[in-house]
């Protein structure tokens, strides 16, 4: 086979603070042809990000935990931003189903565990990059599960959220700015009694019992009021 009929190495991003581990990954990743590093690791998610912007690789291996502004599930959403089809796969030494479920939410494409192998980590890259998912069959069902009951809560918070009259939803997001009722009730043009009435409706309604659990369902479900 020629140079010319070799496939293109696949080009990695690595993002973790524990730089024993980056050095290790990116010695053995130098050293398999079929991969390729477009810079040194780095230990900051707005690096990689930027690194993503530019260079458009093939895979990001994020780590979960960073001692930074991003941690690696909101990194991992800013670069399928910015690299659509960049692979990212979060790397962690202590997964959990939620942490898994809100990566799957970012765009993750897998999982490894730090306690994996080496030569196992490059393989997973190669199968990242040809649009493997890196996750065991248990941990996928479990993940898809949370995934589905949770999207059948906002769903469903957002037919409560609807049965609020326009009024209703104003006054829910001068709460959610927080704002007092008696402020809510200068910049309305109404009186604080006026607000009381409809906030007690806001919590008939969404069925809940104070302001700031029908702040929080709100916020949490994505249909806040603009």
């Amino acid at each position: 086979m020629t140079d010319v009929d070799q496939p293109a190495p696949i080009r990695l991003v690595i993002c973790d603070d524990h730089r024993v581990l980056t050095d290790a990954l990116a010695l053995i990743i130098r050293s398999d042809p079929g991969l390729e590093l477009v810079a040194d690791p780095v230990q900051d998610p707005d690096d990689a990000i930027a690194l993503c912007r530019e260079h458009h690789p093939d895979v990001v291996l994020m780590d979960l935990i960073l001692n930074a502004r991003l941690n690696g599930i909101e990194a991992t959403r800013a670069i399928k931003e910015v690299s659509e089809s960049s692979r990212v796969v979060i790397m962690t030494g202590q997964p959990d189903d939620r942490g898994l479920v809100a990566a799957v939410e970012a765009g993750a494409s897998g999982f490894l565990n730090k306690t994996t192998a080496l030569e196992n980590v490059v393989e997973a890259v190669k199968a990242a990059a040809e649009g493997e998912i890196l996750i065991d069959p248990a941990t996928l069902a479990r993940v898809l599960a949370t995934l589905a009951r949770e999207r059948e809560v906002r769903e469903d918070a957002g037919r409560v959220l609807g049965q609020l009259t326009e009024r209703e939803r104003q006054i829910l997001d001068m709460l959610a700015r927080g704002q007092r009722n008696n402020d809510i009730a200068q910049s309305l043009f109404i009186s604080p009694q006026t607000v009381q009435t409809h906030v007690r409706n806001i919590l008939r309604k969404l069925g809940v019992h104070s302001k700031l659990e029908a702040v929080a369902l709100a916020v949490r479900h994505g249909t806040r009021p603009s």
